[in-house]
């Protein structure tokens, strides 16, 4: 999945090309099928920092139908009681993976450099690679090919849209981002992007997010202004020229970034969308944790850790580290 020693999931580029089409099919297969249980035996923590709906109850019941035992951190912010390296070696210890919420990707990558065990980012200020994979998943059962197909992205250029972009471009889906100008993309990470609103012609699907995220409250007043010319309604869809669809990641804010016209609408995919969270989020713990296993079975299951400073967690519960 990566080259990291312990497998994670941060960001879409933690993925092969190879391996999210592969997480795409197993998402689709864990729909239907009897779910296999991977995390038998296995306790994930869950850390929120933020509130939520669809990540924390998806995430617990993917973990539960794995059969695995889900242990909740709400609202714990990463580094207030205790160092973050200290928090991921003492979850090491108890642990076989960590989910986090987080506002700060920074300390999401913080938390996996000093943790032992699988680390899954389930939202952070630069990507959220879970809502990806699920939105990819809902668009593969509408299509056979995402050949000549495009994307278009409206308003502001965050986590979620960074994400899907990545995984457009997995998957050989056009992708273009409209924004307004200091709300796009930034130059390194070559985005096909414009502020012209007339850049959603040819689009056979617009997603949109919400244009104020949590930790931008006192940017409201400022946002609405910038992104009211952006909203996703009846007179913006016309502009593609054919029947597009409609993708927004929720939780949405009505009557800004989106009217009820739009997202009531038989074009819109947004309750598609939340049902693939679940068989997504079971794929990628389901990958990560194979992953894990192969790891440690190469490895000898060695009482000492693969970074300076940790402990193998399995090897101190079996009474096997002297110390």
């Amino acid at each position: 999945m990566n080259t990291y020693s312990t497998p994670r999931l941060l960001g879409i580029s933690d993925f092969t090309p190879t391996e999210f089409a592969a997480a795409i099919a197993l998402s689709r297969q864990l729909r239907w099928s009897p779910s296999p249980q991977t995390l038998d035996g296995k306790t994930i923590v869950l850390i929120f920092e933020k509130p939520s709906l669809r990540t924390r109850v998806t995430f617990e019941v993917a973990v539960r139908r794995l059969g695995g035992w889900p242990v909740l951190l709400d609202e714990c912010r990463l580094g207030e009681r205790e160092s973050i390296p200290d928090m991921a070696r003492n979850l090491s210890l108890w642990v076989d993976g960590i989910v986090a919420r987080v506002f700060s990707h920074q300390s999401l990558e913080e938390l996996a450099q000093f943790s032992a065990v699988p680390v899954v980012n389930a939202l952070s200020d630069h990507e959220h690679p879970c809502q990806a994979l699920a939105d990819i998943v809902t668009l593969s059962d509408l299509w056979d090919t995402f050949t000549d197909r495009l994307l278009v992205y409206v308003g502001d250029w965050n986590n979620v849209a960074r994400s899907l972009s990545k995984a457009c471009a997995f998957v050989g889906l056009q992708f273009r981002a409209v924004c307004p100008i200091g709300y796009g993309p930034q130059e390194t990470e070559f985005v096909d992007w414009s502020s012209d609103i007339a850049k959603v012609a040819g689009a056979d699907v617009i997603y949109t997010d919400v244009w104020t995220s949590m930790g931008q409250e006192q940017e409201y007043d400022e946002r609405l202004a910038v992104f009211s010319p952006y909203q996703v309604n009846d007179e913006l869809l016309a502009k593609t020229g054919k029947p597009t669809l409609f993708m927004h990641c929720l939780p949405a804010h009505r009557g800004l970034e989106v009217t009820d016209s739009v997202i009531d609408s038989g074009r819109s995919l947004v309750f598609q969308q939340a049902a693939n969270r679940l068989p997504a989020e079971m794929a990628i713990l389901t990958f990560l944790l194979e992953r894990r296993n192969e790891a440690t079975d190469q490895e000898g299951r060695a009482g000492v850790l693969r970074r300076t400073g940790h402990i193998d967690h399995h090897s101190l519960a079996q009474g096997k580290l002297w110390m």
